[in-house]
């Protein structure tokens, strides 16, 4: 008999179980899945088609678009509405006028954001590096790629899947879903249409992500008439914080309440995964050392969920003190991402994200 744990991971694959099970009884447990975290936004500027291009050259098994609305509704991929970070937005004197501060998930942010822009406006900004001062390498990149569109990713990957004939997953996050709401936008239903209207959506392998607990309830249903083998995660944020749907709505549930063994089973009624970050299973010091792993993984598992983890990065300065090599921070040290990865492996997470997916298809694979 499978597990549950075991059909969900048979899903993430693509594949179906029980043809699987009468083949391959005695190791039934598929392979830790591979997300390309804004695609391979180590060595190419993050959320661009080129970097989810060479997430799927270098062995993805699942490609990230993080979803934002723009000012006419349509979604657009963006790790958030504020984009003076990741364009060139900031040298676009038409656009002057729209600086401005915001309020989005109780924090105030300044800056230029998706819902004061049209989509044909957006598509004339161009994407920049991020992490311009750790990821150099990147900058090169900067200004050579527009702001892409869900729909154009979704055939992005549709493309590489017929031309390799490796079928990819999507895992798309619908961000600020409260705030978007409070402006009178609809990022759900916009998602949901989306998906419902690409051949490729409503069968390939799709996991549905968000910071919010309210909207996966919301449009579980609709999400698996679509594609019946989809999951929805809850991403966890900060223990201390509280999802943005719960503090606007005066709760005080933390994420750290959720990540409780009884807090784990109240998700497993609206989510099938849980996304926490690699901190949160095994926590570090003020230094950044690695301190005694927690029970989150085994407590999600003995709830009936599954553990995709958050974020995998090859430079020195994401690594627990441990893993570091000598050189400096943004020095990229290969094998000690390799390293953090195989422990949290070992530990039984389902499935990680990565800037870097090469090295999370070789600590899956042995390769080294």
């Amino acid at each position: 008999m499978l597990t549950r744990r075991q059909s969900l991971g048979l899903l993430a694959a693509g594949l179906p179980a029980l043809h699987l099970r009468a083949k391959a009884a005695p190791s039934l447990a598929p392979k830790p899945l591979v997300f390309a975290h804004r695609g391979a936004s180590a060595l190419r500027p993050e959320h661009t088609l080129a970097s989810y291009a060479r997430a799927m050259m270098d062995g993805a098994d699942f490609i990230e678009p993080d979803l934002v609305m723009t000012k006419d509704g349509h979604l657009v991929v963006r790790h958030e509405s504020n984009i003076a970070g990741t364009t060139d937005v900031a040298d676009h004197p038409e656009f002057a006028s729209r600086h401005r501060s915001l309020k989005i998930d109780g924090r105030v942010e300044t800056g230029w954001f998706t819902t004061d822009f049209t989509l044909a406006e957006l598509k004339t900004l161009r994407a920049r590096e991020r992490l311009s001062t750790i990821r150099v390498h990147n900058t090169r990149y900067d200004d050579h790629f527009e702001i892409p569109t869900f729909e154009e990713v979704i055939e992005q990957v549709a493309a590489q899947s017929a031309a390799t004939g490796k079928v990819f997953g999507l895992v798309p996050e619908i961000k600020h879903s409260t705030h978007f709401n409070s402006l009178g936008l609809n990022p759900e239903a916009a998602f949901l249409r989306t998906i419902s209207a690409h051949n490729y959506t409503r069968q390939a392998p799709l996991e549905v992500q968000s910071f919010e607990t309210g909207n996966l309830g919301r449009i579980r249903s609709d999400v698996l008439s679509i594609n019946p083998q989809a999951r929805l995660m809850l991403l966890m944020g900060e223990r201390k914080d509280v999802p943005p749907d719960l503090l606007a709505a005066g709760k005080t549930t933390t994420f750290g309440d959720l990540m409780t063994p009884d807090g784990l089973k109240d998700i497993r009624r609206y989510a099938d995964v849980i996304g926490p970050s690699n901190t949160d299973l095994i926590p570090r010091d003020s230094k950044g050392a690695w301190l005694e792993p927690s029970t989150l993984v085994t407590d999600a598992h003995k709830a009936g969920l599954l553990v995709h983890s958050y974020t995998a990065r090859p430079e020195n300065y994401f690594l627990p003190t441990q893993l570091r090599s000598n050189a400096g921070d943004a020095v990229r040290n290969p094998q000690g991402m390799i390293a953090e990865l195989r422990r949290y492996l070992d530990m039984g997470i389902d499935g990680f994200f990565t800037d870097d997916p090469a090295l999370g298809r070789i600590a899956v694979d042995g390769t080294i």
